[in-house]
């Protein structure tokens, strides 16, 4: 015996009523339950359908579909990793590479500026602080909104919703985000004294440097959050799922 249409229909509001909200992870408890029901059919025909999908269910014990989709989210966010690193990689290499060195340059000729002379937060290092915390929040700010309005409009359109396109389109977007390579710029000479660095060494060139290297590296990585990687969001998505293209 093979479910008929309405039977996989069923499935899929079954999942839907059990807190399964991406199209992706739908498909595939469908696919096992489905396989299921039809093998408990072959050692009892005389099974009803609904009696075999409350036998199949009960097997996921008391959590239900949750251990299923934390794996999957898990394997997920593995993959949007892989494709973070592979993007940030080209920014240190050619030609990218001239780019990022002149940024890594001109940030360290400002930490240059603002610290090594004095070796202590002046009065200009702390309106360079309150600055650059003024910027990223703004620009923080404006970009969450924008997205959360992107969300909105995707949910209101209806559609499909695919766990990987999620991730795509909410990674780097929050303010915490933005906040990173303010933590970096701020925290790293602290970082360095905690382990009883004097001044001298705490706002060496090499400690600069150290610091102007991770400052560019998080504001690239962001970049790639936010432009890079949502920009070829379809043939990621068409890559990870078969069926992307032909659900759309």
């Amino acid at each position: 015996m093979k479910l008929t249409t309405e039977q996989i229909d069923r499935l899929y509001k079954f999942t839907i009523q059990h807190y399964v909200e991406y199209y992706d992870l739908q498909t595939e408890l469908v696919d096992h339950l489905a396989n299921s029901i039809e093998q408990q059919w072959q050692e009892n025909p005389n099974i009803s359908f609904e009696d075999a999908l409350q036998v199949e269910f009960k097997k996921f014990g008391i959590f239900g579909f949750t251990d299923l989709i934390k794996e999957r989210q898990k394997a997920l966010i593995k993959r949007y990793n892989k494709i973070h690193r592979m993007h940030l990689k080209e920014f240190f290499k050619m030609p990218k590479i001239i780019m990022t060195a002149g940024a890594i340059f001109l940030v360290y000729q400002i930490l240059k500026y603002f610290f090594q002379e004095t070796h202590q937060f002046s009065k200009e290092v702390r309106f360079l602080q309150g600055l650059v915390l003024a910027v990223f929040l703004f620009g923080g700010g404006i970009v969450s909104i924008i997205n959360i309005r992107k969300k909105r409009r995707r949910i209101k359109q209806g559609g499909k919703r695919w766990l990987l396109k999620e991730m795509i389109f909410s990674s780097g977007t929050s303010w915490t985000s933005f906040l990173w390579p303010l933590f970096m710029i701020y925290q790293t000479p602290r970082l360095l004294m905690f382990y009883g660095l004097s001044p001298e060494v705490l706002y060496s060139s090499i400690s600069l440097f150290i610091t102007s290297v991770l400052y560019v590296t998080c504001v690239f990585s962001m970049y790639v959050m936010i432009k890079v990687i949502p920009r070829k969001a379809d043939e990621y998505l068409r890559q990870t799922y078969p069926e992307y293209e032909i659900s759309k």
